[in-house]
Protein backbone atom coordinates (compact mmCIF):
# COMPACT_ATOMS: atom_id res chain seq x y z
CA UNK A 1 0.00 0.00 0.00
CA UNK A 2 1.07 3.55 -0.64
CA UNK A 3 1.23 5.55 2.09
CA UNK A 4 0.68 8.51 0.21
CA UNK A 5 -2.89 8.01 -1.68
CA UNK A 6 -3.54 5.94 2.04
CA UNK A 7 -6.10 7.05 4.45
CA UNK A 8 -5.29 6.18 8.22
CA UNK A 9 -7.72 6.25 10.80
CA UNK A 10 -6.44 5.26 14.86
CA UNK A 11 -8.59 3.68 17.35
CA UNK A 12 -4.63 3.78 19.77
CA UNK A 13 -6.67 3.09 22.91
CA UNK A 14 -8.21 -0.22 20.86
CA UNK A 15 -4.93 -1.06 19.03
CA UNK A 16 -6.84 -0.70 16.08
CA UNK A 17 -5.73 0.96 12.62
CA UNK A 18 -7.88 1.52 9.52
CA UNK A 19 -5.70 1.55 6.23
CA UNK A 20 -7.40 2.03 3.15
CA UNK A 21 -7.24 3.25 -0.26
CA UNK A 22 -9.68 2.41 -3.33
CA UNK A 23 -8.33 -1.21 -3.90
CA UNK A 24 -7.42 -2.66 -0.49
CA UNK A 25 -8.82 -1.99 2.43
CA UNK A 26 -7.09 -3.31 6.11
CA UNK A 27 -7.86 -2.82 9.77
CA UNK A 28 -4.52 -3.50 11.35
CA UNK A 29 -4.86 -4.64 15.02
CA UNK A 30 -2.05 -4.82 17.50
CA UNK A 31 -1.66 -7.06 20.19
CA UNK A 32 0.85 -5.35 22.07
CA UNK A 33 1.38 -8.11 24.98
CA UNK A 34 1.78 -10.41 22.48
CA UNK A 35 3.71 -8.64 19.91
CA UNK A 36 1.33 -10.07 17.35
CA UNK A 37 -0.23 -8.02 14.31
CA UNK A 38 -3.28 -8.75 12.83
CA UNK A 39 -4.20 -8.11 8.85
CA UNK A 40 -7.72 -7.75 8.18
CA UNK A 41 -9.29 -7.03 4.84
CA UNK A 42 -12.79 -7.86 3.34
CA UNK A 43 -11.39 -11.80 2.47
CA UNK A 44 -8.77 -12.50 5.00
CA UNK A 45 -7.35 -12.44 8.01
CA UNK A 46 -3.47 -12.95 8.90
CA UNK A 47 -2.24 -12.92 12.17
CA UNK A 48 1.94 -13.06 12.53
CA UNK A 49 3.97 -12.53 16.13
CA UNK A 50 6.96 -10.01 15.39
CA UNK A 51 9.88 -8.84 16.96
CA UNK A 52 8.58 -6.38 20.06
CA UNK A 53 11.17 -3.69 18.38
CA UNK A 54 9.33 -4.03 14.71
CA UNK A 55 5.80 -4.13 16.13
CA UNK A 56 7.07 -0.44 17.68
CA UNK A 57 8.70 0.49 14.68
CA UNK A 58 5.41 0.16 12.27
CA UNK A 59 3.18 1.76 15.13
CA UNK A 60 5.79 4.85 15.50
CA UNK A 61 5.60 4.76 11.53
CA UNK A 62 1.59 5.44 11.28
CA UNK A 63 1.72 7.47 13.92
CA UNK A 64 4.18 9.86 12.20
CA UNK A 65 2.55 9.82 9.10
CA UNK A 66 -0.85 10.46 10.50
CA UNK A 67 0.43 13.19 12.61
CA UNK A 68 2.42 14.37 9.28
CA UNK A 69 -0.93 14.81 7.11
CA UNK A 70 -2.86 16.31 10.14
CA UNK A 71 0.01 19.05 10.26
CA UNK A 72 -0.43 19.44 6.86
CA UNK A 73 -4.49 20.22 7.07
CA UNK A 74 -3.71 22.46 10.06
CA UNK A 75 -1.08 24.73 8.07
CA UNK A 76 -3.79 24.51 5.25
CA UNK A 77 -6.79 25.59 7.41
CA UNK A 78 -4.24 28.08 9.19
CA UNK A 79 -3.59 29.57 5.49
CA UNK A 80 -6.96 30.18 4.27
CA UNK A 81 -7.72 31.66 7.82
CA UNK A 82 -4.82 34.03 7.20
CA UNK A 83 -5.93 35.07 3.62
CA UNK A 84 -9.39 35.85 4.29
CA UNK A 85 -8.23 37.73 7.65
CA UNK A 86 -6.16 39.71 5.18
CA UNK A 87 -8.89 40.42 2.83
CA UNK A 88 -10.80 41.13 5.84
CA UNK A 89 -8.65 43.96 6.85
CA UNK A 90 -8.44 45.63 3.28
CA UNK A 91 -11.74 45.75 3.64
CA UNK A 92 -11.72 47.43 6.33
CA UNK A 93 -9.25 49.84 5.43
CA UNK A 94 -11.42 50.42 2.61
CA UNK A 95 -14.64 50.92 4.22
CA UNK A 96 -12.76 53.09 6.30
CA UNK A 97 -11.53 55.27 3.60
CA UNK A 98 -14.79 55.78 2.81
CA UNK A 99 -16.30 56.96 5.84
CA UNK A 100 -13.63 59.36 6.34
CA UNK A 101 -13.65 60.49 2.19
CA UNK A 102 -17.61 61.33 2.53
CA UNK A 103 -17.55 63.13 6.00
CA UNK A 104 -15.35 64.88 4.57
CA UNK A 105 -17.38 65.77 1.70
CA UNK A 106 -20.42 66.34 4.15
CA UNK A 107 -18.21 68.58 6.28
CA UNK A 108 -17.42 70.80 3.18
CA UNK A 109 -20.79 71.29 1.67
CA UNK A 110 -21.59 72.00 5.23
CA UNK A 111 -19.20 74.64 5.84
CA UNK A 112 -19.90 75.80 1.83
CA UNK A 113 -23.93 76.16 2.84
CA UNK A 114 -23.20 77.93 5.96
CA UNK A 115 -20.80 81.01 3.88
CA UNK A 116 -23.79 80.75 1.41
CA UNK A 117 -26.20 81.81 4.04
Amino acid sequence: MKLSTTDINCDELGGKYYLSNEEQHFRVTVFSNDDVIRLTNTHDSVSEKYDKSFVEDVLNAIKEEKHHRMELVCDSITSSIEKMAERLHKTLVESHESEKETIQLEASKFSENKKVN
